[in-house]
């Protein structure tokens, strides 16, 4: 109720200025102690982890793991940060972040702007949270694509001792030739090191983190088919189906709806489900699946469920039905 009294004021201001000041709001009533939604308890075990609920918060919305504790006080069965960077980058240039309310819809060409993966560790250190947390690790844009692993490697063995699964992102759109990593011996190249370094961290840290891999909505038959083939040949734990899209169906005669990005939000909901199903089809049970893409109601979280998934995230979702849409998950979710 108080999120639905504040948006109107909210989408007032850029919406990076909005994303800030709603999560500095949200700090602040953490601290106070005015901040706690209780969720229904539906344990779920994926990946070897104990979920609490099934339903997540997506990478993107804390970049940097400032707000852990705040976001965590909002009922989420797991929170994702990063995507995080070895070295902290400023991201593209700003304006770069677009509400298109006519459509429940954001575009977004953030650019992996963030603190760099040693802030984020110092973040993570200092929050009281102690559920599952999911860190979301990319490259920066100024390494070539061809030395991409690199910077992978960097940020896996960094955060592997203070995450409870990892995710692999090379789906983002929004930096140069990232998803060129999706396809071909790029991929068989990432996802055999990344697993060759995993394993030897679990027998480092003696405890085994899960590797989890996102990808785009934008994948032909075939991209799916490739992509499910290196994630069994690799024992990779998890696939996170999808990253946002380049298309624009649903926005393209919006305002807005033409910026350069990715889109997420309500139009990305088919294309995102489509791909989940598929991939669940071809991979027959072998790799647990997360559904994120869309989701602004409890009914399109059960159809992320039905699609395939063993869990679901939310981030756009939020910005447009707020809080509330964590509850009305996990009350709408089967386990």
């Amino acid at each position: 109720m108080l999120y639905s009294l504040a948006r109107p004021l909210l989408f007032t201001l850029a919406p990076e200025r909005a994303h800030e000041l709603t999560l500095s709001m949200l700090d602040k009533a953490h601290k106070l102690g005015f901040m706690h939604q209780k969720v229904a308890a539906k344990p779920v075990k994926c990946m070897g982890i104990e979920f609490p609920n099934p339903v997540g918060l997506a990478a993107g919305l804390d970049k940097n793991g400032a707000h852990i504790d705040a976001l965590a006080a909002l009922g989420f069965g797991f929170i994702e940060i990063g995507t995080i960077t070895p070295r902290p980058q400023a991201g593209n240039p700003q304006p770069r972040l677009f509400r298109i309310p006519e459509a429940k819809a954001i575009i977004n060409r953030m650019g992996f702007n963030n603190d760099g993966v040693e802030q984020l560790i110092e973040n993570v250190k200092g929050s009281k949270f102690k559920g599952v947390l999911g860190i979301n690790i990319g490259k920066n844009a100024d390494t070539p694509v061809e030395d991409a692993v690199s910077d992978y490697l960097i940020c896996l063995e960094k955060v592997y001792n203070y995450a409870s699964y990892i995710t692999v992102n090379i789906s983002s759109p929004n930096t140069k030739n990232l998803r060129s990593l999706q396809s071909g011996d790029a991929l068989t190249e990432l996802l055999q090191t990344l697993k060759g370094r995993q394993l030897e961290l679990a027998q480092q840290y003696q405890h085994y983190v899960p590797l989890v891999l996102k990808v785009a909505p934008d994948l032909t038959p075939e991209d799916i088919n490739f992509i499910a083939v290196q994630l069994l040949k690799f024992k990779i734990d998890g696939l996170i189906v999808t990253n946002t899209t380049l298309g624009r169906d649903g926005v393209e005669n919006l305002p807005n709806g033409n910026e350069a990005g990715g889109l997420s939000g309500a139009p990305v909901f088919e294309k995102s489900t489509e791909c989940l199903s598929q991939f669940a089809e071809v991979l027959d049970g072998q790799i647990p699946l997360i559904g994120v893409g869309g989701i602004l109601s409890g009914e399109q979280a059960v159809a992320k469920q039905q699609a395939g998934a063993s869990l679901v995230q939310v981030y756009s979702g939020l910005i447009y039905a707020g809080p509330t849409l964590v509850k009305d998950c996990v009350n709408a979710m089967t386990v």
